[in-house]
């Protein structure tokens, strides 16, 4: 399994089956560079408008089996909704055994049942910019501590290639706040099995 960072909350997974995205309605919202080629599945964290022409498209809670990534969808409150609301969906991917969460823009308080449904995860996206639009390093360290992942990767923050609205901030100033730094910056995360950090580690993946 190959993960990488397409910008804002764009993830993009790949194993030897398929090709997996989260959120890539992003990219042109944000002038990012657009996907070459549709993906197998399109996974999006509110509800999308546009008509992907991926094979399979989920916008919404629910459990999914595709090409042998198994997806869990729960359901959130976005970052500045209502208290009641649940408008965003967390996503639970496992995919030969490594448990991927993709966090999207949640407020971090999240419930004993969503962290039930959540589990035992080895690699957590997780927003860091803050800016009044997503969680702030403050804020995504209160969820990494419920959530208690094995490895961390920081998205949506300040780049000077993407056309944020409103700006999020520097990645070194949310890893401040954090009070995390990075064990390495890498082009992309290859995890082979259950080859994950024994230890709790932020990774920086380069934005593709």
């Amino acid at each position: 399994m190959e993960l990488e960072y397409l910008g804002g909350n764009c993830i993009k997974l790949t194993t030897k089956k398929a090709t997996l995205v989260v959120d890539d309605s992003d990219l042109s919202k944000l002038g990012a560079k657009q996907l070459p080629k549709t993906p197998a599945i399109s996974l999006y964290t509110t509800a999308n408008e546009t008509k992907s022409q991926a094979e399979f498209v989920f916008d919404a809670p629910g459990e999914y089996e595709v090409h042998d990534i198994s997806i869990q969808g729960i359901a959130a409150r976005s970052f500045g909704s209502e208290p009641e609301a649940k408008n965003n969906t967390i996503y639970r991917l496992v995919v030969d055994d490594t448990r991927v969460v993709i966090a999207g823009n949640i407020v971090p308080d999240l419930s004993d049942d969503q962290l039930e449904a959540i589990g035992t995860v080895d690699i957590l996206f997780v927003p860091v910019g803050g800016g009044g639009a997503v969680l702030d390093g403050v804020g995504a360290l209160k969820l990494i501590k419920k959530i208690e992942p094995k490895l961390i990767v920081p998205t949506y923050y300040a780049d000077k290639g993407l056309k944020y609205n409103p700006m999020p901030v520097e990645l070194s100033l949310a890893l401040k706040e954090l009070s995390m730094e990075p064990a390495e910056t890498v082009e992309s995360l290859k995890i082979k099995g259950r080859e994950v950090a024994e230890n709790t580690q932020l990774i920086v993946i380069k934005r593709q």
